[in-house]
Formats: structure tokens, sequence, C-alpha cells
């Protein structure tokens, strides 16, 4: 379901709930949802709020801040060739990052979180909507195959931040979605986003624009173009679809 796109809803892609999974953090039905974290960290910012020395990676409508031992993965769209989301690895946790234009008057998370819910209990899944370190977050068990066959869940926490004029949507999968110590990190590197949103018109919802790198970043590595870049086996969500268990073309830095 395209989550961030203006006009009607699209049914989720139900193969990425058929597909077989062998992700540690895949537990059968039985397991009771993990408890959500309550610290306040802070953030996101806005590029008006910020003035700092804190290194950031600059990837045109987010500034990242670099983590040591990170792994940063820029999300390609097949269809535009442009990039859509921003995906980074840390200590065995992932968070998915990208953001959007929202009204001048008011923010949009409580509708998106809404309908994000309401895609995930389509695909047989459950939501829950509770206090987080942002405000109110997802807890969602997304509904996968087990390597033995079985039906079980993948839990994912969608969290987000309304900002002046933008909002920005993090997707948290792996250890960090179930184990508050593990967390914290993704959750300090969420809150140390800063957007840069521009002074252009845009309609609510619109992808704000990302861009990959520039050439003196350190440690950036790829190969060949965009389309012939694949990773099929990982946890992070894909964009622009709502679809938390699959991946498009990536280009990969390591911190």
């Amino acid at each position: 379901m395209a989550l961030f796109r203006r006009g009607g809803k699209d049914p989720a892609p139900q193969d990425a709930i058929e597909t077989e999974n062998d992700d540690p953090t895949v537990v059968d039905d039985a397991s009771p949802p993990p408890s959500a974290v309550t610290e306040r960290t802070g953030g996101p910012w806005d590029a008006s709020q910020v003035d700092d020395d804190v290194p950031r990676v600059d990837l045109g409508a987010i500034l990242l801040p670099g983590v040591q031992g990170m792994e940063l993965r820029m999300e390609i769209d097949k269809t535009t060739n442009a990039v859509s989301a921003a995906s980074i690895l840390l200590d065995g946790s992932s968070l998915q990052v990208q953001a959007f234009a929202a009204p001048r008057t008011e923010g949009i998370w409580d509708e998106i979180r809404a309908e994000i819910a309401e895609s995930v209990t389509q695909q047989g899944g459950s939501a829950d909507d509770l206090p987080g370190p942002f405000g109110r977050e997802l807890l969602a068990r997304l509904p996968v195959r087990t390597p033995e066959g079985r039906t079980g869940h993948r839990p994912a926490r969608f969290i987000g931040a309304d900002g002046p004029r933008w909002f920005v949507r993090g997707v948290i999968t792996g250890r960090a979605a179930v184990d508050p110590s593990a967390a914290t990190a993704i959750e300090q590197l969420f809150a140390g986003i800063v957007v840069v949103r521009g002074t252009d018109a845009r309609p609510p919802r619109d992808l704000l624009t990302l861009r990959l790198p520039g050439p003196g970043t350190p440690n950036l590595k790829s190969s060949g173009t965009p389309e012939q870049q694949s990773d099929e086996g990982g946890a992070t969500p894909a964009a622009p679809d709502f679809d938390p268990l699959t991946r498009g073309p990536e280009i990969t830095e390591i911190r």
C-alpha cells in the first residue's frame, strides 16, 4: 500500500507475507508482543533549529548523523531511478527513513499511523498504537512464513515526527524492534536527523527529494548502476510502497 501517495488506496503486496523468512526476529504467533520504549530522546529537527557540530551525511532532504559502525543503504525506485529512502543498519537493527511534505498548519502522523495500522490488519497482522520516545508509534506484527513452514510474525516499529511543513517517518526492524536496550542507538540516530524542507510549494505527502552521498563521502561502496544492484535477504523496509519485508536496489556505504 502506497501510504504516502495522493489518491486512492492500493492493497499491500501479498507476496511479502507468504515468502519464507529466516530473520531471527521472526517469532511464532504465540509469542507476546514486546513492550514499547517510553523514554523521550528528542528530535528530529528542522534545518532552522540546528546549529551544532554533529557530523552528518548530506542526503538532500535528510541530514543523517554519522555513527561509527553503521551501514547506509540508499534505496532506488526502479521505475523512476530516483532515491526513495535511506536505510541504516546498525548492530543487528535497521532503520528506514523518508521525509515528506506536510501542511503548514497541522501534522499528518496521526492520520498516517491510522492508515498503516489498517493496512497491517488487512494483511493479517496486528498493530498496537503505543507511547514511544517520539510520541505515539505503532508496534506492528507482520505475518510471515517461517523456515519450518509455520505462520509467524515479524515485529516492526513505525515511528514518526511532524515538523514545520514536513513529516519524517522511520521503520525499525531487527533487534531494536523487540529489545529496548538494542533500540537506544537507533532511536538516537533518528533523533539526530535534520530535515531540509526547502521553500518550494509541495502537496502534502509528497516525498521530499533525497540524493546519494557525494563522491567525497568516505567508504562509499557501489557497483554498476542502481538498476543492477539488489539485496534480497535483509529486513529493511522498501520504499516508497508500504511493504516492510522487502527492499529495492541499493547503494551501500559503510562507516
